[in-house]
């Protein structure tokens, strides 16, 4: 019995390390890496030629002007009040804004356009004849702050919207549609934006021109073409023409309009 004594402790240690090996070098359950977070997405940017809200309250405003006297393809050269052919439309774009401390007057052969309100987007449409394919052309100067919109529009129809086509003093564009919603309000969507060098910016005049013919809106700027698009999305087939001023949200502006064109495109 001597002899197995140690055979016995020679086991006995055996297992005695082997599970001290087990309880310091055992398998551990593996980690798991907690899912990455999703990254928010980039917010889309305004459009770069107008501040306009996604909705705008709009108002019809009455005018008193001269009896109508009616071209369909003729320059207006504002050397008399507008005639009745004229018709107003105010957006405002803010609480603050103020459509009564706008002003649109033509003195000494130009339409004067006088802001002292923030956000108000004040347009002035050609009632007396419809167009499907149209050109309108201005030359206009700046004479207030570097920080406004001159806009010329065509198919405007005053249940539906219109295509809008805003320059920037500061030297963007953008080609829009503007809809009227069911509670009377506009919607502005952009189709197109971009910038041109073209564009003389600060208290300079420009000459602003637009074709809308079939589905083609062009916009050309000092008798350079800087963009066409061929537009289906809206399908706008035809309806008045139009002119706007905007002020953002430094004052005063000031623009002075010498003549506006309608022509064939």
């Amino acid at each position: 019995m001597k002899t197995l004594r140690p055979l016995f402790f020679f086991i006995g240690l055996l297992l005695i390390v082997g599970l001290a090996c087990n309880a310091v070098g055992g398998t551990t359950p593996a980690q798991t890496q907690p899912p990455a977070q999703p990254q928010q997405p980039a917010q889309p940017q305004a459009p770069a030629a107008t501040d306009a809200p996604t909705d705008a309250a709009a108002t019809v405003a009455p005018t008193e002007a001269p009896a109508s006297s009616a071209q369909q393809f003729y320059t207006e050269e504002f050397d008399s009040a507008l005639s009745t052919d004229w018709s107003v439309l105010t957006v405002t774009g803010s609480d603050k804004a103020n459509a009564d401390k706008v002003t649109v007057d033509a003195k000494d052969g130009k339409l004067v356009w006088d802001f002292q309100s923030e956000y108000v987007y004040y347009y002035l449409f050609y009632g007396a004849y419809k167009y499907d394919d149209v050109r309108v052309d201005v030359r206009a100067t700046n004479r207030g702050k570097n920080n406004n919109s001159i806009s010329l529009i065509c198919r405007y129809d005053p249940k539906v919207g219109w295509y809008e086509f805003n320059i920037a003093n500061s030297g963007v564009y953008n080609i829009i549609y503007a809809e009227r919603n069911s509670d009377g309000n506009i919607s502005y969507n952009t189709i197109i934006d971009g910038g041109s060098n073209a564009i003389k910016q600060g208290k300079d005049t420009n000459e602003y021109g637009i074709s809308c013919k079939g589905t083609q809106l062009t916009l050309y700027i000092n008798g350079k073409e800087v963009k066409s698009i061929s537009e289906k999305k809206y399908g706008l087939r035809d309806g008045q023409i139009g002119m706007s001023v905007s002020s953002f949200n430094v004052l005063p502006i000031q623009i002075e309009m010498e003549w506006f064109k309608i022509s064939q495109p």
